[in-house]
């Protein structure tokens, strides 16, 4: 695994698997109230941890975000709670419920689409992200003060990644997202509008190169 700061308070995690040649990364917004985003599968969590603490340097991790229920998104979640037992959860409805019921606890929080959340030092603003099996739907999250979109596993590429960032620009970003990912046209149609919306300087995704957005 890989610690990279990728943008003032911005640390990512990037864990690269060469057999199918592609990063998976987690990120740690470092704010007043501290904020994960995303947890890794249980490997993943356990490499995590220890650079997760030595970060923190003895403060609660106040926050975790999980944009949909999938095993690099939040497979690890129950060996980050043994450390972080307090931790609060923001996800979807949908994701608290998978949650409930494969007996993970935690305390949850449901981010709302077209809603914002906001905690000292942070603000995130979520869209709806129709998800993995069966189009469930997730929840993306752009963080509002700085400006940085958090994609999941849209905007996308294969690769070791760990710390890069490439020029991008945000329409053209939007405009790539493809049927594989989301495969109902209406709901695709919809998400891309919806990302219309939003103003992000940076990408921070789930997999491959972050985005700096011209």
């Amino acid at each position: 695994m890989k610690t990279n700061l990728i943008d003032k308070d911005l640390w990512q995690f990037s864990h690269y698997v060469k057999p199918i040649d592609l990063s998976f990364h987690q990120y740690l917004l470092l704010a007043a109230d501290p904020l994960l985003i995303h947890t890794g599968n249980m490997d993943q969590a356990k490499v995590l941890l220890p650079e997760l603490e030595k970060l923190l340097e003895g403060r609660p991790l106040a926050h975790i975000f999980i944009s949909h229920f999938e095993a690099d998104e939040c497979g690890g979640l129950p060996w980050i709670l043994q450390a972080y037992p307090e931790a609060e959860v923001i996800t979807s409805e949908v994701t608290i419920r998978q949650l409930q019921g494969f007996g993970i606890p935690a305390r949850t929080l449901a981010g709302k689409p077209g809603e914002s959340l906001e905690k000292e030092g942070w603000e995130l603003e979520f869209v709806s992200y129709p998800s993995e099996m069966h189009l469930w739907e997730g929840i993306l999250a752009l963080e509002k003060k700085r400006g940085i979109f958090f994609s999941a596993n849209l905007m996308m590429s294969f690769g070791e990644s760990a710390g890069r960032l490439v020029p991008r620009v945000w329409q053209e970003e939007i405009e790539g997202i493809r049927h594989d990912q989301v495969p109902d046209p209406d709901k695709r149609l919809l998400l891309m509008e919806n990302l219309g919306k939003l103003e992000p300087r940076l990408v921070a995704p789930g997999h491959g190169p972050c985005l700096q957005l011209a």
